[in-house]
């Protein structure tokens, strides 16, 4: 009788330590965000991602190869920097503005002079529209073609021989700029940012028998956005 009263009591004090442990783990459950400390609080740094916002400015280390001539066999890899600006008409459509500046050495055509890897430099301003594609909280599609004015700077390392290396003239050459924006949203206001682009170009000679012709080459910028508060 006095096993039997034991073993009641035990199992007695067995419940109520069960339902106080699951009464101590639903209030750890669901406690508010204010509570003591050792509360975990989950939270969503994208949550409040909108593509509202009125304005918008990139800044990136950039890449463009280039050929420095017509007829050129060796490219030119430049690096550079890409400064871009974007204002939001509407939720998907912009206007894009850009500004760039790319360095680097070319490769150069056999010449009795000993020129080899001249040094040469282009800068483009452009602006045109652009389209906001699918996106969500965690990243979007941008896309843009953009058109404006290149100025390529070739005969800076030539000592006045720009046909014997077979090099473009410095001039000022339309520019289409054709592509977008990878962008994966790091907070509701910045942005990393990947663009790949074709670059149309059309540069010519002013030596011999003048050629002139369009060329197209790559571009892709990797860099940051931010997203200013002024909502449209």
């Amino acid at each position: 009788m006095l096993f039997q009263v034991r073993l009641s009591a035990s199992l007695v004090a067995v419940a109520v330590l069960a339902v106080c442990a699951g009464t101590c783990a639903q209030a750890q459950t669901t406690a508010s965000p204010t509570a003591g400390n050792g509360t975990y609080v989950a939270s969503d740094p994208l949550a409040l991602v909108r593509y509202d916002n009125r304005y918008d400015f990139s800044m990136a280390p950039a890449y463009r190869h280039i050929k420095a001539g017509p007829n050129l066999l060796q490219g030119a890899n430049l690096g550079g920097l890409d400064a871009s600006g974007s204002y939001w008409l509407a939720r998907r459509l912009g206007v894009q503005a850009t500004g760039r500046a790319y360095l680097g050495t070319s490769g150069a055509a056999p010449n009795l002079f000993d020129i080899r890897g001249p040094f040469i430099s282009e800068y483009i301003f452009a602006a045109g529209p652009e389209w906001l594609g699918p996106h969500n909280k965690h990243g979007a599609l941008i896309a843009h073609v953009l058109v404006g004015g290149a100025y390529g700077k070739f005969e800076q390392d030539l000592h006045g021989h720009v046909a014997d290396v077979a090099f473009y003239n410095d001039q000022i050459s339309p520019v289409v700029v054709m592509g977008g924006h990878f962008d994966l949203n790091r907070s509701p206001r910045w942005v990393f940012r990947v663009t790949p682009e074709a670059i149309l170009t059309h540069y010519g000679t002013n030596y011999g028998a003048k050629i002139s012709q369009w060329d197209i080459n790559t571009a892709v910028s990797v860099g940051v956005e931010y997203k200013f508060k002024k909502k449209r």
